[in-house]
């Protein structure tokens, strides 16, 4: 057994400890490392997409005692998003699980106030999912319309692409 509970999987990334459990196991690893290790400082929390079948929740805490710091994750699946709400550990998670709904669309269960925070009154859809279309991006013409070999002499024409994220029947011209 690790020090971080029977089930967890600990391994190192970049010299920092990364620590991963099961959505079932989420509030028992943040209380384990708030009140047994001294992980007393909430740091940040957040949302990684994963297609195409889920999603990571990060959380990243420190002691400030030992000056160590933990990278927590645990994942969610895509169809159906949901954790427990850390806010009852750390009170500092509130706000970064507001984000992390709004963005991703993760509904963190038994939160108190899970409302939107950044985006205006509206908003359809979860702008930081790899699948969200950003309208911007057609909207607004891409640089480099113009692509070296275009003016008529020098070097041929590249294939013009579309920004990333912009469907192919997006915006398309009758030329392209």
């Amino acid at each position: 057994m690790t020090r971080f509970g029977e089930r967890a999987q600990v391994t190192d990334s970049f010299g920092d400890t990364v620590v991963d459990v099961a959505p079932g196991d989420w509030i028992d690893l943040l209380t384990r490392v708030r009140d047994e290790l001294g992980f007393a400082f909430f740091d940040w929390l957040t949302g990684v997409d994963e297609p195409p079948d889920e999603f990571h929740v990060v959380a990243h805490v420190y002691n400030p005692d030992s000056h160590e710091r933990l990278l927590l994750r645990t994942r969610v699946p895509r169809a159906d998003p949901r954790l427990p709400s850390a806010v009852e550990v750390y009170r500092g998670a509130n706000w970064h699980e507001r984000e992390t709904y709004e963005m991703f669309g993760v509904i963190f269960e038994g939160h108190p106030n899970l409302v939107p925070l950044l985006l205006p009154d509206g908003f359809e859809g979860h702008p930081l999912r790899k699948d969200f279309i950003l309208a911007a991006r057609v909207a607004k013409q891409w640089p480099g319309a113009k692509e070296p070999g275009e003016s008529g002499h020098g070097s041929p024409s590249r294939r013009k692409t579309l920004p990333p994220g912009v469907p192919a029947d997006w915006g398309a011209t009758p030329d392209a």
